[in-house]
């Protein structure tokens, strides 16, 4: 008997179809046109060859527009699919490529099931000559009926690759290798004969966190300050004056700010407002020297800004305490 999966599709290059034709490699993001999970499992059958799947639409928007209450409405959404189908074996999500690594994190961080829940996008429309959306579709299927894939956390698959959805994020606009984890590499690959992991994260991820967004509407706001020479705080008061309640610092690698700017973050603490110190360089931990812990600000470890902002958010939907949130960026 086939394993069954749900396909959710949000939308994104890989349910894009271009007005014109199939060499449109750009232009088709005006148009606006994108098919649902239906639609996508009509265009690339071949995933039903493997799994029993079950399309469910979710919405079909570019991921440029997906936010927090996207994130936990997929909660809402795959927790539900759970309880109806108690034969599920996996998940798989089609979702833009913009902002494919947040959502991951998010639900990395945020969901309470134990399946494998796998996300994949594409660099090309479903539409265009070679594109690589209908392989990362039947790929994605292909893991997420994967009885190892399961206890891994989300994962990121395209590309033949697998990512943890913690370590991974877009490096290049256009091509097809864009996703990497910069500081452990990938988990593993989808190859012609077979799913292989050469490795987990120890980091701990869904469904053993203490987060649960189901019933916060509105989360806690959480902005990121990017560092650059001559930046001088003026987002940080901004974010002070607009409510912030943690401020994430794209801070010089390993972690430091230009002195205008730590006067500025260390207002903010004074203030009430979490500070956490993450890298613009995309790669290795924040150090926290002395001068760093004396101002009050937290490491961010190696989680990119966009991630670090994620954490902070649901950490603080749970406390503000510097301390305990420290411990959850050490832990998640």
């Amino acid at each position: 008997m086939k394993p069954k999966i749900a396909l959710i599709s949000t939308g994104g290059t890989i349910t894009s179809i271009s007005h014109l034709g199939e060499l449109d490699l750009f232009e088709y993001t005006s148009s606006g046109n994108r098919l649902t999970a239906e639609g996508m499992l009509e265009k690339f059958p071949q995933a039903h060859s493997i799994a029993n799947v079950i399309p469910v639409n979710f919405e079909t928007l570019p991921s440029t527009a997906l936010e927090y209450q996207h994130w936990r409405r997929l909660v809402v959404e795959i927790e539900k699919l759970v309880a109806e189908h108690q034969d599920l074996v996996g998940v798989a999500i089609l979702h833009g490529t913009a902002t494919i690594e947040e959502t991951a994190y998010a639900l990395n961080l945020a969901l309470k099931v134990d399946i494998p829940v796998v996300i994949t996008g594409s660099q090309r429309p479903a539409s265009a000559l070679s594109s690589d959306a209908g392989l990362n579709v039947f790929n994605a299927v292909r893991v997420a009926s994967c009885p190892e894939a399961r206890g891994k956390g989300v994962l990121v698959c395209l590309n033949d690759e697998i990512n943890a959805a913690r370590d991974v994020t877009k490096t290049s606009t256009g091509r097809l290798q864009t996703f990497r984890s910069a500081d452990f590499g990938s988990l593993g690959h989808v190859d012609g004969d077979r799913v292989v992991f050469y490795h987990q994260h120890t980091r701990q991820h869904a469904p053993n966190t203490p987060f649960d967004i189901r019933h916060i509407e509105v989360p806690p706001r959480v902005d990121i300050a990017y560092s650059y020479a001559g930046s001088d705080g003026t987002a940080v008061r901004a974010f002070i004056a607009a409510g912030a309640k943690g401020i994430v610092g794209a801070a010089y690698p390993p972690g430091l700010l230009s002195p205008q700017e730590s006067m500025a973050m260390k207002e903010a603490v004074d203030a009430g407002v979490i500070v956490v110190l993450s890298s613009r360089g995309g790669s290795g931990r924040v150090f926290a020297p002395e001068k760093v812990r004396k101002l009050g600000f937290l490491q961010g470890d190696n989680l990119t800004p966009q991630k670090a902002r994620i954490l902070l958010s649901m950490a603080l939907t749970i406390t503000s305490d510097a301390k305990t949130i420290q411990a959850m960026f050490d832990t998640y």
